[in-house]
Formats: structure tokens, C-alpha cells, sequence
């Protein structure tokens, strides 16, 4: 009976730190939606630390199988849920639990047992954690030198804060500040300013009713080489708070319909509510009311230019792709691809790579099997514990027995 409460405890004394990292990972993974290993970085590591603290004189054998109990289960589950290994943040993040362990546990040994130089090691693995933390997660967008002009035809508030909102004037949408780290944006009210502005990019999104000549100035502009990416939606969610039938809002319908007729474009199928759609190369984009038949804008050559259509305006609203309001350049941020798949129809494409949850299927999938691989780890743990208090009890009597016969 002693012996198995002693197993018991010695598996509790695993699980819960395990299940503690895991929830405490998937607790600010959920607010995004992304399989990102870094979430999980400063869970695994302060229960590393606290291990290496209390496990100082437990040999290398019981630090390594810590810390593959604190990142492993982590890992299967960011696996699972996208539907791929994680790259390297799953070394990043097994590198985070190994220093962590060791580093703490080399600090607090007695100096007989490892001497200055374990101690110099120690520091130098927590320093080692400190870059990892510090290089390891993906960092904020930063502007590049050489930015193309881009153009913005719009009704949306993308300039502006509206009624409602905090503040009022001038203020860039979160979307527009992000576009602004590759492109030098301009705002347009008028179509027939494009021939002579010098600008080759060019966004429109829901823009306001415009007369037949604005629709040639924009025919001729494309067809003379420029590159247009229209997202023109058929039913507009975007939240304002002006009334309706106030000017200022934007159009709840798309009002391109003549001009992209002419270019050969097709309605597509109206979409109702709000649709992850996880793109073949592993980008998610949130589409809200959108005329779509896929989720992967349509191209059109016009001339020496191109256009690129995609039938939902929502998808730039940051509530579709911003977890955080106040960080729109940050990557960790975003809960969908949206900004940098816009910059990169726009031809100026942002580097890193996001994995996302797949579906509510999915996840309850990596978290069963989660769990079960950090149980199954905790009981050959419990059983590895138990054999080295065992050796090292019969090694300390045997000891004794010794002194005692000289």
C-alpha cells in the first residue's frame, strides 16, 4: 500500500505540472487560433526552473525526461491541430525546457558536486533560454527601405475614426498601418487622378457609387500596366455607427458591377456568415458575406495590367484578423493571414509563416492525444523516480553496513 501511494505520488508530482503547461499554453493560444510551439515557451520553462530547483541532485536521466515531458505534449498537440510538425520552434521550444532544467538545477547543486565550472555552465544555459525567448518567436513586421506606392480607393474608415470610435480625425486602420511598413499608401478619392499620380498599385474596397468616367479612368489605368486588387462584397458587415442612408457610410452592396462585367468577371455564390478557409499553402483568411466560389481571388489580364478580384470587403476589418487592436504589426497577434496575404496579392509579400487550428475537430483531437502521450509519460517517470530512491536508498545502506563492520 505504501509503494503504491508512493507511485501515485510520484505520477501526480509529473501529471499536474504537465497538464498545468499545457493549459496555460493553449489558454493564449486560444485567443489567436495559432499551432505556434512559442505559446507554450514561458510555461515549459518556469516549470523547468522550478524542477531543476527542487531536483538539484536527481541525475541527468530524470532532467532530460522533464523536459521532454514539458514540451512534448505541447508539441503533439500544435502537430495536430495543423496538421503538420511544427519546424523550428519545436526545437526552440525543447531547447527553452533543457536549459531551463539543467541551467536551474547546475545553480542550486551543492559546489562540491559540480563545481565553478557547473555553475558557470548553469548561468550560460539560462543566458542560453534568454535568447531563445528573446530571437526564437516571431518578431513585429518592421518597414522595408524601399516602398512602392499604393494607391486606396475606399469607403471604409481605413483613414479615419468614425462616429463611435475612439477619438475622431485622421487615424489609420490597423490594416493600413500594416500596408504602410511596404508600401508608400495614398488615399484616392477620384480614379481619374491614377494616370497621373505615377502610382502601379492600387486597392479598392467598396468604394462609393462612381460615374462612367472614373470606370474608363480605371480601365485605361489597368490596361496601361497598373494592378488593381478589388474586394468588392455583396453584403457588407463592416460594424458603423452612423445611420442608415448617411453618406458616409459605405455602400452595404458592391456598386463595381458594370466595370467588372466588363473585365469578364462572374458573380459568385453568396456566402452567409463569418468562414475560415484554410488555403492549400496552409494561409487562413476569414471572409464574412462573401460572393465566393473559393476563397482564392480571382486574376484577370487586362491589357498590360492585371486585376485581382476577391468578393468580400469584411476580411480587412481587424476584428476578422487582429486579436489585439494595439499590435497590428505583431504576428503573434493576428488570427488570420489576412494582412499579409493583402500585401502579398499586392506584390510585395511579407516573410513567416503561421500554422493554424484546423477545426473544433482537430483540436479536440491534439488534446486528447495530448494528454494521453503526458500521462503515459508520467507513469514510466514515476516508475524512473521510483527505481533511482530505490538504488540510491540501498546504495546509502549499503553504506552504513560498511561503517558498521570496520
Amino acid at each position: 500500500m505504501d509503494a503504491m501511494m508512493a507511485a501515485l505520488k510520484r505520477f501526480l508530482w509529473l501529471w499536474l505540472p504537465m497538464l498545468a503547461v499545457l493549459l496555460a499554453g493553449l489558454a493564449r493560444a486560444w485567443r489567436t487560433g495559432q499551432a505556434d510551439p512559442w505559446d507554450w515557451g514561458s510555461a515549459a520553462f518556469m516549470v523547468a526552473v522550478v524542477v531543476g530547483l527542487l531536483l538539484a541532485r536527481r541525475g541527468w536521466a530524470v532532467f532530460v525526461w522533464v523536459a521532454l515531458g514539458a514540451a512534448g505534449p505541447a508539441l503533439i498537440f500544435c502537430a495536430l491541430v495543423a496538421g503538420r510538425m511544427p519546424d523550428m520552434a519545436a526545437a526552440g521550444l525543447l531547447a527553452l525546457a533543457l536549459s531551463g532544467i539543467f541551467g536551474s538545477a547546475w545553480l542550486r547543486s551543492p559546489p562540491m558536486a559540480v563545481g565553478v565550472r557547473g555553475r558557470v555552465a548553469g548561468i550560460f544555459l539560462l543566458a542560453i533560454a534568454a535568447l531563445l525567448f528573446w530571437f526564437g518567436p516571431a518578431h513585429p513586421v518592421a518597414p522595408v527601405p524601399d516602398r512602392p506606392k499604393l494607391a486606396i480607393l475606399t469607403a471604409l474608415p481605413l483613414f479615419w475614426a468614425g462616429p463611435g470610435q475612439a477619438g475622431t480625425g485622421p487615424r489609420d486602420a490597423p490594416i493600413v498601418t500594416l500596408l504602410r511598413t511596404r508600401f508608400t499608401v495614398e488615399p484616392l478619392d477620384d480614379p481619374r487622378r491614377l494616370a497621373r499620380s505615377g502610382v502601379r498599385r492600387l486597392l479598392i474596397a467598396q468604394p462609393r457609387a462612381m460615374a462612367p468616367e472614373q470606370f474608363v479612368a480605371l480601365d485605361d489605368w489597368i490596361r496601361a500596366g497598373g494592378t488593381a486588387l478589388v474586394l468588392a462584397d455583396p453584403l457588407l458587415r463592416w460594424p458603423s455607427d452612423l445611420p442608415l442612408g448617411d453618406r458616409r457610410r459605405a455602400p452595404s452592396a458592391s456598386l463595381l458591377a458594370p466595370l467588372l462585367d466588363h473585365w469578364g468577371f462572374v458573380p459568385g455564390t453568396l456566402a452567409h456568415g463569418e468562414i475560415r478557409h484554410v488555403l492549400p499553402n496552409g494561409r487562413l483568411v476569414t471572409l464574412s458575406g462573401a460572393a465566393m466560389g473559393s476563397a482564392v481571388p480571382e486574376r484577370r489580364r487586362i491589357g498590360r495590367g492585371e486585376a485581382i478580384l476577391l468578393g468580400d470587403a469584411d476580411l480587412i476589418d481587424d476584428r476578422l484578423w487582429l486579436a489585439d487592436p494595439a499590435r497590428p504589426l505583431d504576428p503573434r497577434a493576428w488570427v488570420a493571414d489576412t494582412p499579409a496575404l493583402i500585401a502579398q496579392w499586392l506584390g510585395a509579400p511579407i516573410s513567416g509563416e503561421r500554422r493554424w487550428m484546423r477545426a473544433p475537430a482537430d483540436v479536440i483531437l491534439g488534446l486528447r492525444w495530448a494528454i494521453l502521450a503526458g500521462t503515459g509519460w508520467a507513469m514510466l517517470g514515476a516508475v524512473l523516480l521510483i527505481r533511482q530512491f530505490t538504488a540510491k536508498r540501498a546504495g546509502t545502506k549499503s553504506e552504513n553496513q560498511d561503517e558498521r563492520s570496520q
